[in-house]
C-alpha cells in the first residue's frame, strides 16, 4: 500500500510540474485575441506576427487609483502607457502602436500598475 502512495505522488508531481511548464509558456498568437492575467488584459488586432496596435486595460478597484502600463517584447521593442488618474471601479485602457513584424516566438508582455503596484503580466507569444 505504502509503494502505491509513492507512486501516485510520484504521478501527481509530475503531472504538476508538466502543467507548471505548460502554464509558464503562456499561449500563442495565431489570430487577433485577448489575454488576461489578474486584473491585467492585453488585446491584439492583428493576426500572425505583425502588431500593429496592442490595448491593455487594467480594471480598477473600489478606490479610485492612479494606473498604467508598461507593453514590451522579448526583442527589445516597449512603450509605456499614459498615466490616467481612475474613478473607483472604472477600467483604464489605452493603446501601444509597435506598428512592426516581430520573428515568430517574440513573447508580448504588458504589466499593468495600481496605486504604483503590479496588479497582473499577461503575456503570449507570437507565431505565423
Amino acid at each position: 500500500m505504502h509503494e502505491i502512495i509513492k507512486k501516485f505522488a510520484a504521478g501527481i508531481a509530475t503531472i504538476a510540474a508538466a502543467l507548471g511548464c505548460l502554464i509558464a509558456t503562456g499561449p500563442s498568437a495565431v489570430a487577433d485575441g485577448k489575454w488576461c492575467n489578474h486584473s491585467v488584459c492585453i488585446e491584439t488586432y492583428d493576426s500572425g506576427t505583425y502588431l500593429g496596435r496592442v490595448e491593455v486595460s487594467v480594471v480598477n478597484t473600489n478606490q479610485p487609483n492612479r494606473i498604467s502600463a508598461r507593453v514590451w517584447t522579448t526583442n527589445g521593442w516597449s512603450a509605456n502607457t499614459k498615466v490616467e488618474d481612475v474613478a473607483q471601479f472604472r477600467t483604464y485602457r489605452d493603446q501601444a502602436y509597435p506598428q512592426r513584424h516581430f520573428p515568430a516566438g517574440t513573447r508580448l508582455c504588458a504589466e499593468g500598475f495600481r496605486g504604483g503596484a503590479s496588479v497582473g503580466l499577461p503575456c503570449v507569444t507570437l507565431t505565423d
